[in-house]
């Protein structure tokens, strides 16, 4: 089969189109699934620029978002049957091969049934970040319907979906984007107030917007420096949740607040073998696939490129300046 293979840790150049071995079946409740297409999210660039997360793993096919038809079963499923569709979070990360590649095989208790709605490249987009805009909103943040929140990068893979999500629940919500283009993609998503961080203070504009209090809670998709400063427009009593290391931040004002601290890393059941957190995974792909059929939430594919074009996407992502999703078409 053709894939993408990692060859080292780098640059986009170390990923190479191959012939590879088709993967087999290695168990009785295993999928071998035929890739229509391969979600691109920052994780499988960060990956192939630090390194995999198994010693000695390279070359490895990455991707940890895939969506295809089943082509294959092990004598033991009894979930799906050949032909079905499947979208799915597996693999990419070192350990199960990824879906940059014309098959994969998943065990039938990470795969769900895609929602008859979407195609394969709006499937492939999208579970990576449902399950992180869910964990991040409902289990560490614990939202409700009289919340405001603040979702920075509003129109970027995570944000877009975690506007919507969190309107799903009746929050309100503010967000911060980078441009005229991505506010309006914002408020297409359901986006109740926009800030334009490059031509306003968010800070400011936040508190003004919550006559000084602040939202209750704060999703930064960002980094060490968003998330320092969110500090002072998070209410007191309320959540910041993260998907990234902070660094080195000084946290008394946290503390003065009485903020309560989260961390979403979608990846960690997945790392750790943690099966019952996965099988919420599932559960989360389940419902929001329920939402994407009820055409209450939506996933926005901004660009799809063919397989070979693995680094161009990278390239892409890595400019910072892409909004929603990018997906590489495999069949």
């Amino acid at each position: 089969m053709k894939a993408i293979v990692m060859t080292a840790t780098g640059s986009p150049s170390v990923l190479e189109l191959r012939d590879v071995p088709d993967p087999e079946l290695r168990s009785a409740t295993d999928l071998k699934v035929r890739v229509h297409a391969a979600g691109v999210n920052p994780i499988d660039t960060k990956v192939r620029q630090r390194g995999l997360f198994y010693p000695d793993a390279c070359p490895a096919i990455l991707g940890c978002d895939g969506a295809g038809t089943v082509v294959d079963k092990g004598e033991a499923v009894n979930r799906f049957e050949l032909g079905d569709r499947v979208w799915f979070c597996n693999g990419g990360l070192g350990g199960d091969p990824g879906n940059y590649a014309e098959y994969t095989v998943v065990d039938q208790r990470w795969a769900a049934m895609m929602p008859e709605h979407l195609d394969f490249h709006e499937a492939a987009a999208a579970p990576l970040v449902l399950i992180t805009a869910w964990g991040a909103l409902y289990d560490r943040a614990r939202l409700k319907p009289e919340h405001t929140v603040l979702i920075h990068a509003g129109a970027g893979g995570v944000g877009h979906v975690a506007i919507q999500l969190a309107k799903i629940h009746g929050a309100r919500v503010l967000t911060t984007v980078s441009s005229p283009e991505k506010s309006a993609m914002a408020r297409s998503c359901g986006a109740d107030e926009v800030i334009d961080y490059r031509n306003a203070d968010f800070v400011s504009d936040v508190l003004g917007l919550t006559s000084g209090d602040g939202t209750d809670v704060v999703f930064d998709t960002v980094g060490p420096e968003v998330f320092r400063r969110s500090i002072d427009c998070t209410a007191h009593f309320g959540d910041l949740v993260t998907l990234l290391d902070p660094g080195n931040v000084q946290l008394q004002e946290a503390r003065m607040r009485n903020l309560r601290i989260g961390f979403e890393l979608m990846l960690t059941p997945m790392l750790r073998n943690l099966d019952r957190a996965r099988d919420h995974h599932v559960e989360i792909l389940d419902r929001c696939g329920a939402w994407i059929d009820e055409d209450r939430l939506h996933v926005h594919v901004s660009e799809v490129l063919p397989l070979e074009q693995a680094a161009a996407a990278h390239e892409a992502i890595e400019s910072g300046h892409t909004a929603g999703k990018i997906v590489l078409k495999i069949a």
